[in-house]
């Protein structure tokens, strides 16, 4: 796709725990959330959200459990936990901090 965008390192996983603490879902919902809020400017691809995924839980950020989608499939839904709640906002802050200081360089004018 032409006007995809190359996520920073780390970036992913913010995406992922703000779009757990709007709610626990599948991983199809997440990748879905994610271009919904965007208006589609981001979109996850399988082949980086599971491994993503995969990794927050290892690390404790989510928790995962097996259930039902709304279409009646067997799906592993991920819930945000307390530690992954405090890791966003953390990295919502940095977020904050880079994007303001990335800004301040752009905005700079020639001499």
């Amino acid at each position: 796709m032409e006007n995809e965008i190359d996520l920073l390192q780390g970036t992913l996983d913010m995406l992922i725990l703000k779009s757990l603490a709007l709610g626990q879902m599948h991983g199809f919902g997440i990748s879905s959330r994610i271009q919904q809020l965007s208006d589609d400017a981001l979109q996850v691809q399988q082949g980086s959200l599971y491994p993503a995924l995969r990794r927050l839980e290892y690390k404790g950020w989510i928790s995962a459990h097996w259930g039902t989608s709304e279409n009646n499939r067997r799906a592993r839904f991920y819930s945000l936990t307390a530690t992954g709640r405090r890791q966003l906002e953390k990295e919502t802050a940095n977020w904050s901090r880079i994007s303001k200081a990335i800004g301040a360089v752009l905005r700079a004018k020639e001499a």
